[in-house]
This record gives C-alpha cells, sequence and structure tokens, in this order.
C-alpha cells in the first residue's frame, strides 16, 4: 500500500507510525541527528505537491528550512534547497560527495535561483552526503 493511501490527508501520521513505515535505520539516524543537532523539533505537514503528494515531515531552523523529508516503504526522500547563498559551499563539497549526488546535484535544473535536490536516501554514503549539504544550508 502506498504512503499516501495509507495516510490520507484526513488521517494525521505520528512521528512513530512514519518510522514503522519507512522502517529504515538511515531514517531514524537522520531525524535524531537534525532533533539534536540543530535543536529543532519536526512538523509533519500534507502537501498536495505533484512530486510527492501525501505526509512529509519537515525540519526548520529559525524560520528557515533546513530539509523535508518524503517516507516511502522501506525508504525515503529528502529534499534539501540550495539557493543562492549555498551553492559555493555546496559546489565545493561535490567532489567529495558520493556519485549519486553529486550527478544529481548537476542535472538539477535551478528554479527560482535554487537547485531542489531530492535525495533518495539508499546508504550511509548518501546520508553523510545529505548532512553535509543541510549543514551548508543551516550555516547560510
Amino acid at each position: 500500500m502506498t504512503w499516501s493511501t495509507l495516510w490520507p490527508q484526513d488521517r494525521k501520521p505520528s512521528p512513530d507510525d512514519i518510522a514503522e513505515f519507512v522502517d529504515n535505520p538511515l531514517w531514524k539516524t537522520l531525524c535524531s541527528w537534525l532533533e539534536s543537532g540543530y535543536r529543532t523539533v519536526p512538523r509533519i505537514e500534507y502537501s498536495r505537491c505533484g512530486m510527492a503528494p501525501g505526509w512529509n515531515v519537515k525540519y526548520k531552523k529559525g524560520g528557515r528550512a533546513l530539509c523535508t523529508l518524503y517516507p516511502a516503504a522501506g525508504s525515503f526522500t529528502c529534499l534539501v534547497c540550495i539557493g543562492q547563498r549555498e551553492a559555493m559551499a555546496a559546489e565545493a563539497l561535490l567532489p567529495l560527495c558520493s556519485p549519486p549526488v553529486r550527478q544529481l546535484y548537476h542535472t538539477a535544473s535551478p528554479l527560482n535561483g535554487s537547485r531542489w535536490l531530492m535525495i533518495p536516501v539508499t546508504d550511509e554514503a548518501v546520508l553523510t552526503d545529505v548532512k553535509e549539504l543541510i549543514g551548508i544550508r543551516a550555516a547560510a
């Protein structure tokens, strides 16, 4: 069953419901890292976005979006927006990133001056890249 079918707009999932559905240790690792490192709390919001409709988890710091997590069965995607303020630091980081993240960055077309990176978090290397990109976003 798909995420949006299991949890329609009128049925908000809890953080535990989401973690159980995702059932991936990388999810808990990233959420814990965000919550402890940035002292932020997750906001579970419903989106009608055509790319990823349904409930997602947003992390913000000081009113600024750090990332949005999109749950899936056994996996998840992390959206990190790299704007003009972050571009130089992100591009300096790219040679150290995993091949999938480098490829995604180079193929992401800028929209309103930002690259919207929808990163499937598939392994520890990608998770490390995501954390670095979020760190760049938080520092800008």
